[in-house]
């Protein structure tokens, strides 16, 4: 494939993906208001089940804790490295 043609790919394959995260944005959201009306956290539509429903997570604050105890977290800090493909 020439790079001229890659090109025109990439903008017409990330054009079809904004309008299809759009369109899967809206669904999301009716579908939500649906569960949310009917004042449940599980819907079974068709053979998809849909759960919508609060969670709660406990994190640990990593800046907080530099911020008081920078030695400490300077001795457990452990650095990684990854590669990332993007296209922009």
């Amino acid at each position: 494939m020439t790079d001229n043609n890659l090109d025109k790919k990439i903008i017409e394959l990330k054009a079809m993906k904004t309008e299809l995260d759009e369109e899967i944005t809206k669904l999301e959201d009716i579908l939500k208001a649906e569960m949310e009306s009917r004042k449940t956290d599980v819907l079974m539509v068709g053979i998809h089940r849909l759960t919508y429903k609060s969670i709660t997570s406990r994190r640990f604050d990593s800046k907080a804790f530099k911020a008081s105890n920078e030695g400490l977290y300077n001795k457990y800090i452990k650095e990684t490295v990854t590669k990332r493909f993007c296209v922009i």
